[in-house]
């Protein structure tokens, strides 16, 4: 399965333009201010954080692949095989021949969208729970950001996945 690098691109953009709204001040920026302790801060270096929640953006939407995309789990079960990068050896047909058949299977955003809520439900929420509790956060604290990490990862998912 080769990389849909424009995908990845556009999908790395999801979680700045959902933290621009989400995080806003007439939506959630208010409430998630007040429950995290951050000020404003004009000197806050916006442009390094940005460009840094970017690159992190690209590795999660370069890991969400194998997430949303069920092909995926076929070649890292035969990337040891001899012949599989070789179109004209056995494997490499029956490989041709397998993704010509099944290669567009549940290749959809509403699928992705799914795999994405999934992903956020059982990875992202453990992850910022985990972190909430150490650092003494509130539940609403965990809970405003589950609820970003459901939308970013939902729409993230289904752009990887039904942009083929």
């Amino acid at each position: 399965m080769a990389f849909n690098w424009l995908a990845l691109f556009v999908a790395a953009l999801i979680p700045l333009l959902i933290g621009f709204v989400y995080y806003h001040e007439a939506v959630f920026g208010k409430a998630w201010m007040r429950e995290s302790g951050v000020t404003p801060d004009p000197n806050a270096g916006m442009a390094r954080i940005f460009g840094l929640t970017y690159l992190l953006s690209l590795m999660l939407a370069t890991i969400l692949q194998t997430v949303v995309i069920h092909q995926a789990h076929v070649m890292s079960l035969l990337m040891n095989e001899p012949g599989i990068n070789d179109p004209a050896s056995e494997m490499g047909k029956w490989l041709t021949d397998f993704m010509a058949k099944y290669g567009n299977n549940f290749r959809t955003f509403k699928h992705g969208a799914l795999h994405g809520t999934i992903a956020a439900v059982f990875i992202a929420l453990p992850i910022v729970g985990i972190n909430s509790l150490f650092e003494r956060k509130s539940g609403k604290y965990i809970l405003l950001h589950t609820g970003y990490w459901i939308i970013t990862l939902a729409l993230m998912g289904g752009i990887v996945c039904g942009w083929k």
